[in-house]
C-alpha cells in the first residue's frame, strides 16, 4: 500500500488510485449482494430499464461515495507512513477517520438523494422525499439489507491500511495490542474501529428514523 499512497506522489497519481482502488473494492461487495438478493441477479441480466437504473444508482451513488470515503482515509494512511508526520500519537488518526467516516458517508447519500430527485426524477422528483428516507436507508445497511450495505463494507479497503499502521505505531495503544499474541492485537482493534464506524452509522440513522417517525 505504501508505493500506491503517499503524501509525497502528484495529486492526480494520488486520485487515480484512490480511484481504482475503490472500484475494485466495490466489484466484489457488489456481485456479492446480487448474488444473494432474491431475483435480483435474473432481472439484471434481462437488462433493460432496472439493469439502467442500477448501474446508475452505482454510477452515480456508489462510486462517489465509496471514493470519497476512502480518499479520506488513504490521506491519513499516507500520513502515518510520512517520516515528517506531526507529533501527536496515530491513534487520534484513526478516531478522526471513524468519525469523518460517520459523517462522510450519511451526509454523502443525503447529498446524491437530493441531487437525483432533481436530475433523474428519482423519489418522484420530491427532494424532501429523497432526504427522507437516507435515514431508513443507511438504518439497515450494516445489516446488507439494501444497495448502500454494499458502499457501506466497500469502504473497509481504506480503512484496515489506516487503522493496521496507525495502531502499530501508536505509544498510547501498544500496550493494548502486546496483550494479544502473534501480533492478531492490531488487527483486532483495527476491526473494533471500523465496527466502531458502521455502529455510528447505524445508531445516527436509527436515530433519526425515530424522529422522524414521531
Amino acid at each position: 500500500m505504501d508505493r500506491y499512497f503517499s503524501v509525497s506522489m502528484p495529486a492526480a497519481q494520488f486520485v487515480r488510485n484512490v480511484l481504482l482502488f475503490s472500484f475494485a473494492s466495490l466489484l466484489p461487495v457488489l456481485m456479492l449482494y446480487i448474488l444473494l438478493a432474491p431475483g435480483f441477479a435474473p432481472a439484471l441480466a434481462a437488462g433493460g430499464p432496472a439493469l439502467m437504473r442500477f448501474l446508475r444508482q452505482v454510477a452515480t451513488n456508489g462510486l462517489p461515495v465509496v471514493f470519497a470515503v476512502n480518499y479520506v482515509s488513504f490521506y491519513l494512511f499516507a500520513i502515518t507512513k510520512h517520516a515528517k508526520a506531526g507529533p501527536g500519537d496515530t491513534a487520534s488518526l484513526v478516531l478522526a477517520d471513524v468519525v469523518l467516516r460517520a459523517l462522510l458517508f450519511p451526509g454523502l447519500h443525503a447529498l446524491v438523494y437530493f441531487l437525483s430527485a432533481d436530475w433523474f426524477g428519482s423519489f418522484g422528483g420530491n427532494r424532501s422525499t429523497a432526504l427522507a428516507v437516507v435515514s431508513p436507508t443507511l438504518a439497515r445497511s450494516a445489516f446488507f439489507e439494501n444497495i448502500s450495505g454494499v458502499y457501506l463494507y466497500a469502504t473497509m479497503i481504506s480503512a484496515l491500511p489506516l487503522y493496521c499502521s496507525a495502531i502499530r505505531r501508536s505509544e498510547t495503544l501498544r500496550p493494548i495490542v502486546h496483550r494479544f499474541p502473534m501480533k492478531t492485537g492490531v488487527m483486532l482493534l483495527a476491526l473494533s474501529a471500523f465496527a466502531s464506524s458502521v455502529g455510528l452509522i447505524t445508531i445516527g440513522a436509527q436515530a433519526i428514523t425515530f424522529l422522524q417517525a414521531r
